[in-house]
Parts: structure tokens; sequence; C-alpha cells
């Protein structure tokens, strides 16, 4: 069996890039014909004239904060999704909110070829951990696992005992989901004397996988890779592997256009340098094209080892802004200001990300209006409805003078 999931994968650099941008003017036509929020966007520009990177880098930028503004005028996609070629998808909501659509046709966020990159192959029983419940995390690797031919059990999060129960019955080889929930699902195992040995290999996403992770993974028998996905777009980036060994950064995914910029601008930064990641899809149901995503990454020069030829990025190095992942979910500032709306006798509040161990906690420090209490309980209880994860809150007398509403302390090198 190849070592690739595709020709697509290994053809010539040059050749990739005069493809799509070749395509690139008539799916601009199509998708500001479908999509009349993108059209706004847009308007004024001469679609037949993006052909190059030099000419896309001057069409504005897309930012999450206007597809949320867009959607909160006009429910649910605010124009920016072809609601024809909906029609038998699925729609999902994720924290901020924001709604996001499936695309159409088999594997429409592109996560079988990371998937394969991977290691799994037709035939393999797969389980998969990431959450079903509103979000597309689950069905992102649902779908692409089925369109590569594998056997995959839909376990979503929790209930670890069952998952345990279901793993000693299927024999799953692979896990995918977050880095960390594969930890809680192993020692769970341990614990009850069930043997799963029988999962050796892995396709994490949807949180930081820390070295200290990655190295007890394959201490367990479990080589371990990521994949850089976002409900918005899909799969953007995955890990790789040559000769048994990691390869360093991430594989660009195919069909997709990946420009690093100057955070709070459109304009690109040098080969390495860190900046904000911003991708143009070629996708007609859901069509965006120099979408922001928030996150931090630099351009690795060359090939990967690996004998993929696609651009290589760093994989996700932080947050252009404070907008943070969370045990797989996003927090964004505006819930915290939300949570600060919802009770009077809180002035401000501050909320830091940190580890414990191998998993995610939130502390939301909450400062009081001058002679006033703060019920932590109803807060946190706030805390909890909007973000929909669970955190301490703790009174604080002053809040650090930053300007920072989110504060995400983890350490991310070891």
């Amino acid at each position: 069996m190849s070592e690739y999931f595709d020709d697509l994968e290994t053809r010539d650099r040059e050749a990739r890039e005069a493809e799509l941008f070749g395509r690139l003017p008539e799916y601009l036509r199509q998708a500001t014909s479908v999509s009349s929020g993108l059209a706004r966007h847009l308007a004024g520009v001469d679609l037949e004239s993006v052909t190059s990177r030099e000419a896309l880098a001057s069409l504005p930028v897309l930012r999450k904060s206007t597809l949320m503004d867009a959607q909160a005028i006009d429910p649910p996609f605010g124009g920016f999704a072809n609601e024809e070629a909906l029609r038998g998808q699925r729609v999902f909501l994720s924290p901020g909110p924001i709604w996001e659509p499936q695309g159409v046709g088999v594997d429409p966020w592109q996560s079988a070829r990371s998937l394969y990159a991977a290691g799994l192959r037709p035939g393999d029983v797969v389980h998969n951990a990431l959450s079903y419940h509103m979000t597309p995390g689950g069905f992102i690797l649902d779908e692409g696992a089925r369109a590569l031919g594998c056997i995959l059990f839909p376990a979503g999060i929790g209930n670890t005992e069952q998952q345990v129960e279901a793993a000693r019955a299927l024999s799953p080889v692979a896990y995918v989901g977050t880095p960390d929930y594969l930890k809680i699902i192993l020692d769970k195992a341990e614990e009850m004397a069930v043997d799963l040995s029988c999962i050796n290999k892995a396709l994490v996403s949807g949180g930081a996988l820390f070295p200290s992770m990655r190295t007890d993974y394959e201490s367990r028998g479990v080589k371990v890779l990521q994949a850089y996905a976002t409900a918005d777009l899909g799969v953007i980036a995955y890990e790789s592997s040559h000769q048994g060994a990691l390869c360093e950064g991430m594989v660009v995914n195919e069909n997709l256009i990946v420009e690093i910029v100057r955070p709070g601008t459109g304009d690109p930064v040098a080969e390495g340098e860190v900046g904000e990641l911003v991708v143009s899809n070629f996708n007609l149901a859901y069509p965006l094209v120099r979408f922001a995503t928030g996150d931090l990454s630099a351009v690795l020069a060359g090939p990967s080892p690996c004998g993929r030829t696609n651009m290589r990025i760093k994989g996700w190095m932080g947050r252009a802004d404070q907008r943070t992942k969370v045990k797989g979910m996003f927090v964004d500032p505006k819930q915290i200001d939300q949570i600060v709306k919802k009770h009077d006798e809180v002035e401000s509040a501050r909320l830091v990300v940190a580890r414990d161990g191998d998993g995610d906690v939130m502390t939301l420090m909450v400062k009081a209006g001058t002679g006033k209490n703060v019920d932590l309980a109803a807060v946190s209880a706030t805390l909890r409805e909007i973000t929909k994860l669970k955190g301490e809150v703790v009174a604080s007398d002053e809040l650090p003078n930053d300007g920072k509403v989110i504060a995400d302390e983890r350490d991310y090198e070891g």
C-alpha cells in the first residue's frame, strides 16, 4: 500500500501553486454568487485578477468577529453560507457563539489525509472520542475515517468506564480525539485491569499535544500524531513521519491556500517569521477567503522529509488574539464579558487557563464593585452555562492592568 494518501501530496510545488491560483478566480466568482456575505466582504475587488499570492494578499482579511456580527444580524450564517448546498447536511453551534455548516460530499473537512499520515488504513477499527455534541469535532474525524474505509466507533466524550468496556469488545487499533482524553481512557483501563494494548496509533486534535504527553504515550506503545483543524475549515495541517521518526512541523492540507500574516493586518510576513495563520478554502458550501484563524504559526523552509511537498508550518504556536482553546473548546473574551454583565456585583474579570497534571484548568478571577460582594457559586454556574466548561471562580482585590481578559499560562515547551 502506498505511503501517501494520493499523488497530490507529492506533486511539484510549483505545479500545486499554479493549479490552486489557476482555479481561484472562477472559485471566487462562484463563491460570491452563492454567498451574499462574502460578496459584500469582497465588494469592489477585481476577482479575475486574483491569480497570485501577491494579488490574494491585497484582499481584506475575513475575521471570525465579522462572521459573528453578521450571524447576529442575519442568523444563522449571516449570508456567508450557500444554504442551497446544505440541504441534507448538518449545522453546528460552537462557542462564541458561531454557527458552522457541514460541507457537501465525502470527507467534507478533508481529515482522511491526516488520518492516513497517522498510519490509519482501510479496515482499521477506530475509537473516536471527540465530541459529537453541537460542535463538529467528532464529525470531522468521523467522516474522514469512514471515507478512508475504517470501522468507526462514535464514542464521543465522557462515560469513560463504558468507553473502556467498548474498547475491550471492539479492540480498536487507533484512537482519535483530544490529546489528554486518551490518557484518561488508558489510565481508567489500567484501573479496571483491561488490556488496551490493541491501541497502537492515534491522531489527536482539539488541544495541545505536550511533549511529555507524547513521550508517555510512546512508553505505552501508542504512536501519536496530531492534526491542526478548525470547525470552520476542517483539517488545515497535520503531522507526518518518515522511517518511523516524527517529521518537524506540519504539512498543509491539499485544496487550501495558507498565508502567515502580521497579526492585526493582512500583510504576509517573511518565511520563518511568526504571524497569524490565514486560510482560503475551495468550499462552495461555506466559502471562506483569507479567513483569519486567530492562531499563530510560521512557515518552515523546504519540504518535509516524509516526501510530501506542500508548505510546512510549525504548527500551533499560540493565539494572535485572546480567544483560547480549553479542553478542545474555544473560550472567547466576549463570553467573559457576558459573565460580567450577568452579575452586577462584578466589576471586571480575568480568565486564567493553566495545566494541572495532564489536564487544562480554568480559574475566573473576579473583582467586585465598590461596596459589593460577589456570589462566587452563582458566577461559577454562569461560567459553566456560557462556556460549557467547568472552572473555579475566585475573588480578587485587583486584576493585572495589561488588557488581558483571558490569560493562557500553559507551558507549551514542556
